[in-house]
């Protein structure tokens, strides 16, 4: 387990320094990955059964997390249909900005990892070809190993990096869109029971 540990450790050294950068961008882009998936775990929209959603929508009393919350805020004290439109408008304002800017950020930083990692393949050419170009035939044997070890290392890692990236990208954007999605559904609801709870008095005043 030790020796596996030191060798994958000794190959990313081969890399050379542009490794440095790539290990950082895996931090950031995964680090921000996983705070965004975490975001969407913590709401409960997703767990929430049809059921439950319109027990809540009646009641926001019994409403749970982050769904509670919102339902709480856009039906209290409120007088009108145009209320409740601009509170969920005041919801989305708040709630999906931030998610944008964080995804924008995420795939600025996958699509830069590859080519932060063809950095790292030029930089190894040159070292190549810089030992082709020296005389000595041990000295020009090492210089030519280590460009060709910087070059595939630093590919291998940039790709590493951007293709599960790719796939977080899409998932997060997926999971983006089904919030939203459940935002117009649960304001269409709130409208609803407003409305049936505002219509008896409309009859009894007609």
């Amino acid at each position: 387990m030790q020796e596996s540990t030191l060798d994958v450790f000794s190959i990313l050294l081969d890399g050379g320094w542009v490794m440095i950068p790539l290990f950082i961008l895996g931090l950031i882009i995964y680090g921000l990955g996983i705070s965004i998936i975490l975001f969407f775990r913590r709401n409960n929209f997703r767990k929430a059964t049809p059921e439950q959603i319109n027990a809540w929508v009646e009641d926001p009393l019994i409403a749970e997390g982050q769904v509670g919350e919102i339902l709480r805020y856009a039906q209290e004290d409120v007088g009108s249909m145009e209320q409740i439109q601009t509170r969920f408008e005041e919801v989305r304002l708040s709630e999906i900005p931030p998610i944008n800017q964080s995804i924008v950020v995420l795939s600025i930083l996958v699509n830069a990892a590859p080519l932060m990692g063809l950095l790292g393949t030029v930089l190894g050419m040159l070292t190549t070809f810089q030992g082709i170009s020296m005389g000595g035939a041990e000295k020009t044997t090492d210089l030519v190993a280590k460009g060709i070890s910087e070059a595939l290392i630093t590919t291998q890692m940039g790709l590493f990096l951007a293709i599960p990236g790719y796939f977080l990208v899409y998932n997060v954007k997926a999971k983006r869109a089904s919030f939203e999605s459940f935002l117009v559904r649960l304001e269409s609801l709130t409208l609803q029971e407003f409305k049936k709870r505002t219509q008896p008095d409309d009859s009894a005043a007609a």
